[in-house]
């Protein structure tokens, strides 16, 4: 048996009720919340502060900080693809392993066009980012991906009006013959359709019931995998350490 953790991490900035856009950062308490749940892989979003005018920081500070605290565990990080147009919130996915990674690979996911307004400016989305590598587990050779889609509800639209983003990721899950974990944040409010889909694939969600993000009741984040695995148990974890709650799922094969 092995177990994942799926959190997107707000770059560790903790939740609080009353004001949860000036909680602290505290990159020690997403340390400590990832190590408590003594995890296997661990896949995270949002790892990195994204920088005014849309640079990034080398190297990536806080999975630095993480890999530190990881010593055990090999780790892949990317930042998505550089953009001036980044706003000030969550970007970067890692994967971290206690057995080796290997063929790793990074895929820009392509936002569409859709004008918003933020700070009084008109804007258009950037581009979001999957990440993906396979380890060997008791054994068996184990796919991982991880992603972080475009909240298209954030900006009064749907991802099943533009769901090329969803259909990309899908198309990977359909390529895959080894038993497959897909984790990751999808940002998608109304949750069916996404589970729908991907079950076309003969993927399945941990679970669909409870919500996993203290902002709205919805969602969010999920944790896929296909009929190479066996989901023993899961839970959400109840964490102040961000604004997503953590996501554990126990496998065997």
């Amino acid at each position: 048996m092995f177990r994942v953790l799926q959190f997107n991490m707000q770059f560790g900035m903790g939740w609080n009720d009353a004001s949860p856009d000036t909680a602290p950062i505290d990159i020690e308490a997403t340390i400590s919340e990832i190590v408590k749940h003594k995890p296997d892989v661990i896949l995270l979003q949002e790892v990195e502060h994204a920088q005014v005018g849309g640079a990034q920081v080398e190297p990536p500070p806080n999975y630095t900080r993480l890999k530190e605290a990881l010593p055990g565990y090999d780790s892949w990080f990317s930042y998505p693809k550089a953009d001036p147009r980044e706003l000030p919130f969550g970007i970067g996915l890692a994967i971290f392993s206690r057995t080796p990674l290997v063929e790793k690979f990074r895929i820009d996911v392509p936002s569409p066009a859709i004008e918003f307004e933020f700070g009084g400016k008109k804007m258009t989305p950037t581009d979001r980012l999957m990440i993906g590598a396979k380890t060997v587990v008791d054994g068996r050779e184990v796919q991982f991906y991880n992603v972080h889609l475009l909240a298209f509800f954030m900006l009064g639209s749907s991802s099943t009006m533009f769901p090329w983003q969803r259909d990309l990721v899908a198309d990977r899950l359909a390529s895959s013959d080894l038993p497959t974990i897909l984790g990751g944040d999808f940002n998608v409010s109304q949750h069916a359709s996404l589970v729908e889909q991907f079950a076309e694939f003969g993927y399945a969600t941990v679970q669909y019931k409870v919500p996993t993000w203290h902002r709205r009741p919805f969602v969010l984040d999920h944790v896929f995998y296909n009929s190479g695995l066996r989901c023993v148990s899961h839970s959400i974890e109840q964490s102040l350490a961000s604004d997503h709650l953590p996501v554990i799922a126990d496998f065997d094969f």
